[in-house]
């Protein structure tokens, strides 16, 4: 499985949430309590999103696509000068201003088909919007490739997801909810390849040092088997390459030593695993390859500046 494949299927949270909006201009929704990334696309007419807490915003055509993450509270309207109508938080919408922002209000809630909501009527701009929970460790790695504001514009590849997306959106049949799961995490794939192929300096070194051939495979290697135990002049004899010559591009290209590489990614598994299960921390460090519990305390505290137990009772 490759790097990005990886962190997606140890990172992705199931019962992603949904929704679509038809709505005539002026109408404006802001979003607190905001999941750890969200996908925005436009499907027709224009649309903008605001990020509350410092103003940036993008205006997204049809068939662009917004990530967002990093952020509390943003804004998803016609328009970025459009104030917000309704605030919605823990799933339960709250009218802010006026009569006319009470009447948006109403059509936000008009039910048009499942999980399908607005006035409906010609002039509408169409959105979606789908809400990712994130696991963990792993998912900040994720999150780490992106700004909190991300747009990639339309492309032929993407439409056609979206427009599979919009059509399953409004059907309520048996294993809708499967579909629309494998649906977005389709959607955000696609945009996450076109967003990390941009020539951007900002994307984590890990990421960049993929398109090297020999320290892309020794990459894949230590995500797929973590908990073995590797050595330097393992990793080098694999991509055919001498010890110095492996270590040397290797820390060149990802910006630490393969081992130093590798001990973080245990570190980051044996974290979400401390959390999300009842493993006891000799099972964990046995699954992240560690044979001596003692030897894996050592290394977690240095990393979380915790004792596994104790990290484990703060996250709790």
């Amino acid at each position: 499985m490759d790097v990005l494949s990886d962190l997606l299927h140890r990172a992705r949270a199931r019962n992603a949430l949904v929704r679509k909006l038809v709505q005539r201009p002026p109408w404006s929704l802001s979003f607190a309590d905001t999941p750890a990334l969200t996908v925005v696309a436009t499907l027709g007419g224009h649309g903008s999103v605001r990020l509350d807490e410092d103003g940036a915003s993008v205006r997204l055509a049809a068939g662009d696509i917004a990530l967002i993450s990093a952020t509390s509270r943003y804004t998803i309207a016609d328009s970025p000068s459009t104030p917000p109508q309704v605030v919605i938080q823990g799933r339960k919408k709250y009218v802010v201003g006026g009569e006319e922002a009470a009447t948006a209000a109403a059509a936000a809630r008009r039910s048009l088909a499942p999980r399908t909501y607005g006035d409906g009527l010609p002039g509408a701009t169409v959105m979606i919007r789908g809400a990712y929970e994130l696991r963990g460790d792993v998912g900040d790695r994720l999150l780490d490739m992106l700004p909190p504001l991300a747009v990639v514009p339309a492309g032929p590849r993407t439409r056609a997801a979206l427009d599979l997306l919009a059509t399953e959106v409004a059907c309520d049949e048996p294993g809708q909810d499967a579909i629309l799961d494998r649906l977005l995490d389709l959607v955000l794939v696609l945009v996450l390849r076109a967003w990390c192929a941009r020539p951007d300096p900002a994307l984590p070194a890990w990421h960049r040092a993929l398109a090297d051939p020999a320290i892309g495979e020794v990459l894949r290697l230590l995500h797929e088997d973590p908990a073995h135990r590797w050595t330097v002049a393992e990793l080098a004899a694999e991509v055919g390459m001498s010890r110095a010559a492996f270590a040397a591009r290797f820390t060149g290209l990802v910006g630490e030593p393969p081992l130093t590489y590798l001990t973080g990614w245990r570190m980051a598994l044996a974290a979400d695993l401390l959390r999300d299960t009842e493993a006891t921390v000799a099972a964990v460090a046995r699954q992240v390859g560690y044979e001596d519990a003692f030897a894996f305390s050592v290394a977690f505290k240095r990393a979380r500046a915790l004792s596994p137990s104790a990290w484990r009772r703060q996250a709790r």
